[in-house]
């Protein structure tokens, strides 16, 4: 029953194929334009293609994109395609490129916008490419921070019933999303990357962390910012990887919300556990913890949800961020400047960090 009501949930969002992918000429006169590198687990759909598909790669591909959204576009929102992509009312691309793995890394180290920082986005459960590669555009856009953006596309089979293939898939990518955060810290010279992984993207990402640990790269965590969006993750699970990861120099932020109904849908999915994205910051037993490890977590339930299962209220905070921010040091990317240990919750109307009440 579970899994028909997380269909019903998945199916209010539209469900893109590769097709609005395809290149337009040019981009309406007033539209803004914004280039993303991508590095991806997925296969290519073809030889030579810069369209990926759900079947998985050993090896990892490279490509950048340059996406047009129009003069119209709503804060928090992607304006999809209506049938022929037209740039003057929808996302749409106005470029893409195969790189390989020397020119990624070149080009990207060159890009003037790397002053700013460099924004890594690893998207979550049920994504198919093009909705994780718009999603890195919008974000991108409305929180207008500058910076170089980059999405690490693992294989999501894209589907609501791909739960258990999605979690192999984040497993199989572990390695090249650890191999991709070494290239990103070696291209930032110095600055910060910041990390935002949404949902399974999260687990994958905290696995990765797990193996720079492992792996003696303190040097890469120094350099990173990481956010988890509604994490996706065993609470038990979590406290070993942090376990092994440690204190990072920039404090990791975890945004929540109990109310989060996929989160609950994955627990039910997981021997009714419950999953770190769904965590009441009233809890005293959570704040002790997350003050002893170091970790910021917010609850942002008061935000909108877009959807039904209410698991994607990160969205909105690029809508905010200039709000959020206008009483602190400007950012290169959301929230990589808040970070700092203990349980808060965002007013979502005054944009205001506040401690939890008991409840």
């Amino acid at each position: 029953m579970f899994l028909i009501v997380a269909a019903a949930l998945a199916a209010c969002a539209p469900r893109p194929g590769n097709w609005i992918l395809q290149e337009v000429r040019a981009s309406a006169g007033d539209a803004q334009t914004t280039t993303v590198f991508v590095a991806t687990t997925r296969a290519p759909q073809g030889r030579g293609s810069t369209r990926f598909g759900s079947a998985w790669s050993l090896g990892v591909s490279h490509a950048a994109f340059t996406v047009s959204v129009p003069a119209g576009h709503r804060p928090g929102r992607i304006e999809w395609p209506d049938g022929l992509v037209d740039p003057r009312s929808s996302f749409a691309v106005i470029g893409s490129t195969n790189l390989t793995p020397e020119e990624y890394h070149t080009v990207l180290a060159r890009d003037p916008r790397r002053g700013a920082g460099i924004g890594l986005f690893v998207h979550g459960y049920n994504h198919s490419f093009p909705e994780a590669l718009y999603r890195l555009v919008q974000l991108s856009v409305d929180a207008g921070t500058g910076g170089v953006p980059v999405l690490f596309s693992w294989p999501s089979a894209g589907t609501p019933f791909g739960y258990l293939a999605d979690r192999d898939a984040v497993a199989f990518s572990r390695d090249a999303l650890t191999r991709t955060l070494i290239g990103l810290a070696a291209s930032a010279k110095g600055g910060t990357v910041t990390v935002t992984a949404h949902s399974m993207g999260a687990l994958l990402t905290m696995e990765s962390l797990r193996q720079l640990r492992l792996e003696g790269r303190g040097d890469v965590l120094d350099r990173l910012s990481v956010i988890l969006a509604a994490p996706d993750i065993d609470p038990d699970l979590f406290r070993a990887q942090v376990a092994v990861i440690g204190q990072m120099r920039q404090p990791m932020t975890i945004l929540v919300s109990p109310d989060d109904r996929a989160l609950r849908l994955a627990g039910r999915l997981s021997a009714h556990r419950w999953r770190v994205g769904a965590l009441d910051v009233r809890d005293p037993r959570v704040r002790e913890a997350v003050a002893e490890a170091g970790i910021m977590v917010i609850d942002i339930s008061d935000l909108p949800a877009q959807g039904l299962a209410r698991h994607d209220r990160y969205i909105e905070l690029a809508a905010i961020y200039d709000d959020l921010m206008s009483d602190r040091p400007r950012a290169p990317s959301p929230l990589a400047q808040i970070g700092q240990a203990g349980a808060f919750v965002l007013d979502g109307l005054q944009g205001a960090l506040t401690p939890p009440t008991a409840p």
